[in-house]
């Protein structure tokens, strides 16, 4: 960009029109531009810069004034149309009252050829005008030759002449000019258009785009300040609206080379885009559509620009089969009554003001004939010549097609808004003005910045309902038609109108779109991603070295969801919830604890009242035959205690089954931990008794039998148990068991469950549990040879072995078994160390009482032992 804005400047300075050979008189044009224009003189003059032919030959470019005229060849009838509008608009102000009374309008247009330099070259023209000399004034006062531009039609061609202009503050309001570059006030400070910039059209594409879905697309631009700067403003906003990625991006040729164009178009169909954006002109889609349809790339949704939108020379039979479909971004049409009757009044005879080369060429391409003097041969080939009275209603020509007003209209608008800050100007009332003291300005004293300020502020209703204002970078309220190429079954094809995009002051930027009207040539919206979106339960995980439209899918680990289409990350569900097995959803964890209603629990509940129901039999038993030798040998009071303790133990395992409270964690383990030692300190009790008793029946020993009367015997058992007590209460006070969710075992699960709070105060009570156990197994072991008639050491000893066993096997099984298994090795061990003291202690004697009852004897039970001894 730097080298082509040094290059205008330099051209700039070769064509100034101002520098005088000497201090003389008068000022004389260096060169003098031979172009092609049309002219209407009024108070004040309008500039206008058309393209009305595509092509010209230039010839040797010298310093001298005189030389051959560059030759512009290929008539463009719509760009004459297009130089007519802004005639009808200059025509239709003179003839209205409220807008510049009493001030008469009129134009210069001249013709750009489609070439920068002749472009160019009008711009500097109309800016400093041809006359071949003119006085020099002290001041250099005066009426400058033109007010303001309208054009140029091609964004570099607006730039050179903006950047030329821009010095002197010219205001110029382009109406096809659409490059974002130009928003640049700074650089193009009297620059103003009347067509949305690039930057919206391409918003307004990225809304087509989201609004389809279409996240994987193709982008071809051309090779100029238009298709460049597309591609650098695509590229940044689709990054940042997220809206896709770009598969590929190509900058055409501008000289149409074959071989490029051929790895282009193959790239076009190897690529896994289904959707091909095109910022480029109509003269460029031509050879590219000629290779598509060489290679035969079919099943592509076009995406055209406002560029090639409307072009009818793409709308043929050959090219539908591929372009049937497409959707464009359209310059918004307008409506201008009156206009057709004023193209129609446009004849090379009318009247002075089209006496013309202009006008003469476009009745000459009109009719195909020649105004006298014909070229040499031109009567002999056959060719006709023209009068002038043909009739251009009998010509079927696009010039009269006016269904289908685009850049006229913007055209129309920019000559409207020129006339506005024109006539707010003039209306200006002395010391109330905008400039320095208040001050106005007159159409003799005006400087062109004087009227860029009243252009900025221009604010109006055309006939047709639109309003028009310029932004503070000279950008008028962006509106587009969203078109639809339609081919028609009789081979016809339509371009009609299915939405529109805009931005307005109020609702900022709005997507309209009638998808009913659509015509989709795979007769359904394409689809066109990289990769396909990652429903609920997934996460996207980028592909390495692709864009971040290219992705896998990767399944959410558990305990983790995704709710939505396209998640980045999965979330972890709370704590009391699970994932789902779609991972779509968070589900309430099942809650596990050992449950009255469970086969398990209901086998503990049964087996411990079961036990306890057993206890009572025995119990009642013992109370019924508590004068029988069995019943009384022995302490019967302990025997009793003994079966009131075990009772407990059975319904203290109660206390294990059902959720977990606060009152029944700190209840079971002080409940288990007081009803054993009761038990256990009573059999301790028993068996010491049985060694004193054994120890007072030999000579000397009563003396011990003192110490093992009822009363030690009670104290002995109470004092033992209350030791248990004691540490029951030091470890609820100081580290207290309580309910706890624990989600540790089962991801899908909460395990409701007793902590113990403290694991020594645990470890405390199970060893001062087993202390008593062993010894009183040792004592019962070592008293196991006693004589019959005072040993029930047996007995003991046994129910002390199973009752170590099961608790020697309890610590391990209790360590390793989750959650509500912990709490059932717990019952069960509670469970069988009962049974097993219940039946090993009592199970002889109740056989006995109820079975052998011959037994239950005092003379029985002294015989079998004298009869050992």
């Amino acid at each position: 960009m730097g080298s082509l804005f040094n290059t205008y400047l330099l051209l700039g300075v070769f064509l100034v029109c101002f520098m005088p050979y000497s201090r003389a008189s008068f000022c004389k044009l260096r060169r003098k531009f031979y172009l092609n224009e049309v002219h209407k003189p009024g108070d004040v003059l309008l500039g206008g810069l058309f393209e009305v032919h595509f092509t010209s030959v230039f010839p040797e470019l010298t310093f001298s004034s005189e030389g051959e005229e560059p030759r512009c060849k290929g008539f463009d009838i719509l760009g004459f149309r297009q130089a007519m509008t802004m005639a009808f608009a200059v025509d239709e102000i003179n003839k209205n009252s409220n807008l510049l009374p009493n001030l008469t309008l009129g134009y210069t247009m001249y013709d750009n050829c489609g070439a920068l330099v002749i472009g160019l070259s009008g711009a500097l023209s109309l800016a400093s005008g041809q006359e071949e000399q003119f006085p020099l004034q002290e001041k250099c006062l005066g009426t400058l030759p033109v007010l303001g531009i309208v054009g140029d039609s091609f964004s570099t061609f607006t730039i050179a002449t903006s950047n030329v202009l821009g010095l002197f503050r010219m205001p110029i309001v382009s109406y096809f000019a659409t490059c974002s570059c130009l928003s640049d006030r700074q650089r193009f400070p009297s620059f103003f258009r009347t067509i949305p910039s690039d930057a919206f059209q391409v918003r307004a594409m990225i809304q087509i785009l989201k609004h389809f879905d279409w996240t994987w697309v193709g982008l071809l631009v051309t090779d100029d300040d238009y298709g460049l700067h597309v591609a650098q403003s695509f590229q940044s906003d689709l990054t940042q609206s997220g809206a896709g990625c770009l598969a590929y991006l190509q900058v055409l040729p501008w000289d149409g080379d074959p071989n490029e164009l051929r790895k282009i178009v193959h790239l076009i169909k190897t690529s896994t885009a289904r959707v091909v954006m095109a910022f480029v002109h109509e003269g460029q889609m031509i050879p590219l559509m000629e290779e598509v349809v060489q290679q035969n790339v079919t099943g592509l949704q076009w995406i055209a620009s406002e560029a090639w939108t409307a072009a009818a020379v793409l709308q043929t039979p050959r090219l539908m089969p591929y372009l049937g479909g497409t959707l464009g971004i359209a310059i918004r049409r307008g409506e201008m009554p009156g206009l057709r009757e004023f193209l129609l009044q446009i004849r090379p005879d009318h009247s002075n003001n089209y006496e013309n080369n202009m006008v003469r060429q476009y009745w000459e391409f009109i009719f195909q004939c020649r105004f006298p003097p014909p070229p040499a041969g031109w009567v002999e080939a056959g060719g006709a010549l023209c009068t002038g009275e043909e009739d251009i209603e009998n010509v079927e020509t696009e010039f009269l097609d006016l269904s289908n007003l685009r850049p006229e209209y913007n055209i129309y608008k920019a000559v409207y808004a020129l006339a506005y800050a024109l006539d707010d100007m003039l209306q200006c009332t002395p010391g109330r003005g905008p400039f320095s003291g208040n001050s106005c300005t007159t159409l003799q004293t005006m400087e062109p910045w004087q009227l860029v300020h009243y252009l900025q502020t221009v604010n109006f209703t055309t006939s047709f309902g639109d309003q028009v204002s310029f932004d503070e970078n000279g950008d008028a309220l962006p509106i587009y038609d969203i078109m639809n190429w339609l081919w028609l079954p009789d081979g016809r094809t339509k371009v009609q109108n299915v939405g529109e995009v805009k931005r307005s002051a109020s609702k900022g930027e709005e997507l309209t779109l009638f998808e009913d009207k659509i015509f989709w040539s795979f007769g359904e919206p394409p689809r066109s991603v990289c990769s396909e979106s990652c429903p609920p339960g997934t996460r996207m995980a980028r592909k390495k070295g692709e864009p971040e439209c290219c992705f896998d899918c990767i399944p959410c680990s558990e305990g983790k969801i995704s709710n939505k289409t396209n998640s980045v990350e999965c979330t972890s569900c709370p704590e009391d919830f699970a994932s789902s097995p779609q991972r779509d959803h968070c589900v309430p964890k099942k809650i596990e604890f050992l449950s009255y209603h469970e086969p398990l629990g209901i086998c503990l509940t049964s087996t411990s009242l079961l036990g306890t129901f057993i206890c009572a039999v025995v119990l009642g038993i013992f109370i019924h035959h508590r004068s029988t030798p069995v019943v009384r040998a022995n302490n019967s009071e302990l025997s009793f205690l003994i079966l009131m303790s075990l009772k407990l133990c059975f319904l203290c395992s109660l206390l294990f089954i059902g959720r977990p409270r606060l009152w029944t964690c700190q209840l079971r383990h002080a409940a288990f931990g007081i009803s054993f030692v009761l038990c256990v300190s009573c059999i301790l009790v028993k068996t010491m008794v049985v060694l004193a008793v054994f120890k007072a029946s030999k000579p000397g020993g009563g003396a011990s039998l003192k110490w093992f009367g009822a009363v030690q015997q009670r104290g002995t058992v109470l004092l033992l148990t209350c030791i248990q007590a004691a540490i029951c209460v030091v470890w609820i006070v100081s580290a207290s068991p309580l309910p706890h969710k624990n989600t540790q075992y089962h991801s899908d699960k909460i395990v409701y469950e007793c902590v113990v709070g403290s694991t020594v105060g645990f470890a405390v009570l199970l060893g001062y549990i087993g202390l008593l156990a062993i010894l009183s197994f040792l004592l019962a072991f070592l008293a196991r040879n006693l004589p019959d008639n005072f040993n029930e050491a047996k007995l003991i000893t046994f129910s002390m072995l199973i009752f170590c066993a099961v608790w020697v096997a309890f610590v391990p099984a209790y360590v390793n078994s989750p959650g509500k298994y912990a709490d059932a090795v717990e019952v069960f061990a509670i469970l069988a160390s009962s049974f097993g003291l219940l039946v090993a202690l009592f199970g002889p004697k109740c056989y006995i009482i109820l079975l052998r009852p011959e037994r239950n004897t005092k003379k029985a039970i002294m015989s079998r032992g004298v009869v050992k001894s």
